[in-house]
């Protein structure tokens, strides 16, 4: 079955692009913006609209498969590429992609999406979002082709079994971590709250005072809200390298005894803490991370560190569960690229025993998000993101439901 068109339609994200650099330095929250002037270059502001790009492939048959490109909220930060913006790159898609795919045959995943991610332009490779995008689109195009969901198609190519089970999912509360963690519980997410934890002075304290508060919050309210004592989820916080910017990057001590008094904080659920640090490059990333994770180790402090920044590509998620930087690495799905660098990253952190946390943004569309719950599904990593937005019910319900649809399926043409 050939592809013969490629079509591209620019569209917008379940979130927003913000500044990172600008937040961390100190731009002010107000409403649903930021006042403050930008510093991470391609912002117009702090905050501003994400953008998508949906890419459809034309089958020779009339069928068409599609998929979204997009890139994380933190975009031009952490070493990632720059800002996407749908009218700078819809015609490198159509100038650089469509002459390569148009005329294939939609007959592998795998072989297609190795070749997108291997075209250069001026010496360059094209923006991940593109990856992203493109590839999904191919995994669509194949499993139509072929008369297959998309999952088996995965787990054909890469020698996975598809799971027929939930898959543990992790929501993001935003700033409203109150009453986005009551929804969460509500719906009995597995691993909650993420919390947003990116400023020290607003949102860890200045002793570290305000997200131990928070933490004890977050388990009496658990306990309160839950309708069943089994219902016991993982907490998951993102503290955006605060834990570091308030006790130094290479205090370990300090770190880990504060890290030990969330873990009692939390107690009896299980804690979380990623991105503890952020020293703003790849390798000292990594071996602080590395040391850290020993020290909580060494200690016997019962708290898995996942690490975010400076681990983006497939290449850095090898080198850093390698190195053993981490618990578990989050596998940043926009980040990556192609979508069979993410499969093959998933794969990777479980032959090697660190925890698989299928991520993502919340900057991301449905399309992006029910895609990604193929790959996850196929691939069965630790966790998953519910994605896009900041909503908790609409990220939850997408990812949720793609799942149940894919079990049922195949209970039913098992038959």
């Amino acid at each position: 079955m050939k592809i013969i068109d490629v079509v591209c339609s620019a569209g917008r994200t379940g979130f927003y692009f913000d500044d990172q650099r600008a937040i961390k330095g100190g731009a002010v929250s107000d409403g649903n913006a930021y006042k403050g002037d930008p510093v991470t270059p391609g912002f117009t502001a702090v905050r501003q609209a994400g953008e998508s790009i949906s890419v459809m492939l034309v089958l020779e048959d009339g069928q068409i498969a599609y998929g979204d490109c997009a890139a994380v909220q933190y975009s031009g930060a952490g070493g990632r590429d720059p800002l996407f913006l749908a009218s700078d790159f819809i015609p490198v898609i159509i100038d650089n992609i469509k002459p390569v795919l148009v005329g294939k045959e939609a007959d592998s995943f795998r072989g297609l999406s190795e070749l997108v991610e291997s075209i250069t332009v001026d010496g360059r490779r094209l923006h991940t979002a593109i990856r992203y995008g493109v590839t999904q689109a191919i995994l669509d195009a194949v499993a139509k082709a072929t008369h297959r969901l998309m999952c088996e198609v995965v787990a054909d190519e890469y020698n996975c079994d598809v799971s027929d089970k939930l898959l543990p999912i992790f929501t993001q509360s935003g700033d409203d971590r109150y009453k986005n963690s009551d929804k969460m519980i509500i719906k009995g997410a597995q691993v909650l709250p993420h919390a947003l934890i990116n400023n020290v002075k607003t949102k860890l304290g200045e002793h570290g005072e305000l997200l131990e508060e928070y933490v004890g919050w977050l388990r009496d309210r658990i306990i309160e809200l839950r309708t069943d004592d089994s219902y016991a989820p993982v907490m998951h916080i993102d503290v955006y390298g605060t834990i570091g910017a308030l006790f130094g990057d290479d205090n370990y001590t300090a770190m880990a005894d504060y890290i030990a008094k969330l873990e009692q904080a939390a107690k009896p659920f299980h804690l979380r803490i990623e991105g503890p640090m952020d020293v703003e490059d790849r390798e000292k990333q990594m071996m602080a991370l590395k040391t850290l994770t020993k020290e909580l180790d060494d200690r016997g402090i019962d708290v898995e560190l996942v690490a975010d920044e400076w681990c983006n590509t497939l290449e850095d998620i090898k080198y850093f569960a390698d190195n053993k930087a981490g618990h578990m690495i989050q596998i940043k799905t926009p980040d990556l690229g192609g979508i069979n660098n993410t499969v093959e990253a998933v794969i990777y952190c479980k032959e090697r025993g660190i925890g698989a946390y299928q991520g993502g943004t919340c900057n991301e569309t449905d399309r992006s998000a029910q895609v990604c719950i193929h790959c996850a599904m196929a691939t069965q990593p630790t966790q998953i993101l519910a994605k896009p937005g900041m909503g908790v019910d609409e990220g939850y319900m997408i990812v949720y439901n793609e799942m149940q649809r894919i079990i049922a399926l195949r209970k039913a043409l098992r038959k």
